[in-house]
C-alpha cells in the first residue's frame, strides 16, 4: 500500500500491508513502520481502495468536496434560525 494523503509526512512512500482492521471506529491499515514498529493509518489516506467517483471526476479541480458544502449549508441554516430569519 502507498500513503496518499498529501499532508502526511510519509506521503508517496510504499509499505507492506500486514492487515486491515477496524480501530478507533474506522477502517485502518496496519503496516511495519520505521524501526520495525507496527503502525496504523486510515485506509482513506492510502491507495488501498479505488478513489471515490467525485474525486475522479473532479480531477483536482474542485475547491470544495460535497460533504463540506453540505456541512456549511447545515451551519448556515442553524445560524439563520438562531437569528430569526425564516426565509434565509
Amino acid at each position: 500500500m502507498r500513503i496518499t494523503h498529501p499532508f502526511h509526512p510519509l506521503c508517496g512512500r510504499k509499505f507492506e500491508l500486514i492487515c486491515r482492521r477496524r480501530h478507533w471506529g474506522e477502517d485502518r491499515m496496519v503496516y511495519e513502520g520505521q524501526n520495525g514498529r507496527l503502525c496504523t493509518i486510515a485506509s482513506a489516506w492510502t491507495d488501498i481502495d479505488p478513489p471515490d467517483e467525485f474525486r475522479l471526476i473532479a480531477a483536482g479541480r474542485a475547491a470544495f468536496c460535497a460533504v463540506d458544502l453540505l456541512a456549511l449549508c447545515d451551519a448556515l441554516d442553524r445560524l439563520a434560525e438562531s437569528m430569526g430569519a425564516s426565509d434565509a
